[in-house]
């Protein structure tokens, strides 16, 4: 199960799980820094087939453009580590997916820098009926810790959209 080693509790993710399907809407993920690990989180719940569309593990940063719809320029501007690109990761994986929230991560788990971006730094991006907006947080640890923590402030994060 992948929610234990996130430290993740089932009820919380079965929730949201709920809670999405209460409201008749869907999600999708465009994930860089955690590669698939919400979308693996979001399906853990029997009947999340229901809600969540689909994801896109974009690791690469032409990957970010090409499959997720980022701004090659943005991209070439400021690197793959940066708010606006998580918010447009978030219309990505929505518009992509065809669902009705789009969640996007990116940020950097280390040891090292990327692009003069500290590990820890993490930009979450969410996508729905009233627009786009972004949550940057500094997370502490090695990269599991990172890995982790990213997944668990996001979907916290969305539920709390969700209410």
């Amino acid at each position: 199960m992948i929610l234990e080693p996130l430290g993740l509790p089932f009820p919380q993710v079965a929730a949201l799980i709920a809670a999405l399907r209460q409201r008749g809407e869907t999600v999708a993920t465009a994930e860089s820094l955690t590669a698939g690990l919400v979308t693996a989180a979001l399906t853990e719940v029997p009947g999340a087939s229901a809600v969540v569309r689909g994801g896109l593990v974009v690791y690469a940063t032409d990957l970010k453009d090409r499959l997720a719809g980022v701004d090659a320029d943005l991209l070439a501007e400021h690197g793959a580590v940066h708010p606006d690109v998580a918010a447009q990761l978030a219309v990505g994986a929505s518009r992509r997916c065809g669902a009705d929230w789009g969640i996007g991560l990116t940020g950097v788990a280390g040891p090292d820098t990327q692009d003069g971006v500290a590990p820890g730094t993490v930009h979450l991006g969410f996508a729905g009926p009233g627009g786009a907006q972004v949550r940057t947080v500094e997370l502490d640890g090695d990269r599991h810790a990172v890995r982790a923590a990213a997944v668990r402030v996001a979907l916290e994060h969305f539920a709390g959209l969700l209410r």
